[in-house]
């Protein structure tokens, strides 16, 4: 399945229905006054999370929404039925912005999280509210608000855990395919993974977490070399950062060269991004040149103040330290955001209101 992360969409709310302007004119009742009954609400479109997309594929063949106008008022008092809402699915981690302006409208990072981005134009009302003492037979009826039609900006951001980030061909998908259940490609030439991976992690039948492998930064990445930093919005969510570093033969590359330059990197991305906890990994154990880069790359962990882990995904070696310590980072993050939740973005909402009357 293809993967896009960023589509624009056009949306479409409806119209509200126009009041009715009748008088009543029934049997043994020729002057039986204004009866003429209100429109109904126009429908609103409404985005709503779901765990059951992954991607925004779907908006590529579909990029029109419209919700359903709503129904003129009638005689003898009937009101017009109100139009459908036009309940558009979306993955979970999806930020909606106005594309016109920029604006973020909301955030949907839960399950169930619903945000009105076209709100539907408000009934008419018909001439039978009109009635004064000096006006008993008024003519006049109110128009339907109009519908509202934008374009709108759909970002997704992966919900996940962990971020791995590190050089092409560092090791990142053998890593994910050896501590969780993805299964991304793998291969010995550079940029095998072109889009994010997710997997994962049990620790225990009710408990894990997910691991966000993001395809491999370079230097200039920020000056679009290499993949450029287009993926790198997956790991903006995540509690822990996941440096991945080994041993290479290309000239003027080392770990500790490598770690600098994904630092910089980042930081050109997002100087916050450095304000997250990170581990430092040396990958590729097996190979007999790492034991002549471990001390110089465990001492830098040692001075920045962070973990060190030293594994070989191949052989499975230091992956339990490492995913047991990935996996304590995640509970205090997660037991932090309980005791002191975020305020949600202003424009988010859990559930978006029915039309009011």
């Amino acid at each position: 399945m293809k993967f896009v992360d960023e589509v624009a969409i056009y949306v479409r709310s409806g119209k509200g229905g126009d009041g009715c302007g009748s008088l009543a004119r029934r049997k043994f009742e020729p002057k039986g006054g204004p009866d003429g009954g209100d429109g109904g609400h126009g429908g609103d479109v409404i985005l709503e999370a779901t765990h059951n997309l992954g991607t925004l594929l779907d908006f590529r063949y579909q990029q029109h929404y419209r919700a359903e106008h709503g129904e003129a008022g009638m005689g003898n008092g009937k009101y017009g039925r109100n139009g459908e809402d036009a309940i558009v699915k979306v993955p979970i981690g999806t930020l909606v912005a106005d594309d016109a302006t920029g604006e973020i409208l909301g955030d949907l990072a839960e399950e169930g999280a619903r945000l009105i981005v076209a709100k539907g134009g408000k009934r008419g009302r018909g001439n039978l509210h009109f009635v004064t003492s000096t006006n008993q037979a008024p003519r006049y009826y109110e128009k339907g608000g109009e519908a509202v039609e934008k374009k709108v900006r759909l970002t997704l951001k992966l919900l996940a855990d962990v971020g791995l980030v590190g050089f092409p061909n560092v090791g990142k998908s053998t890593l994910i395919s050896r501590i969780s259940a993805a299964k991304p490609k793998i291969a010995d030439y550079p940029f095998t993974t072109l889009v994010p991976n997710l997997g994962m992690v049990r620790i225990g039948p009710e408990s894990g977490f997910v691991v966000a492998d993001i395809p491999g930064l370079i230097a200039g990445a920020s000056e679009g070399a290499g993949l450029g930093h287009r993926f790198l919005r997956h790991v903006e969510r995540v509690a822990i950062l996941a440096f991945l570093v080994s041993v290479s033969y290309e000239e003027d590359r080392n770990p500790l060269a490598d770690y600098q330059t994904l630092k910089d990197e980042l930081s050109r991305y997002d100087e916050s991004m450095l304000e997250k906890p990170r581990v430092l990994i040396l990958a590729k154990g097996d190979l007999p040149d790492t034991d002549d880069v471990e001390e110089e790359v465990r001492a830098l962990a040692e001075a920045e103040g962070i973990k060190f882990f030293r594994i070989s995904a191949v052989e499975g070696s230091g992956l339990g330290l490492l995913v047991h310590h990935l996996d304590q980072v995640v509970r205090e993050r997660r037991k932090s955001q309980l005791e002191a939740p975020d305020d949600p973005p202003p424009s988010s909402v859990e559930q978006a209101p029915a039309n009011e009357e």
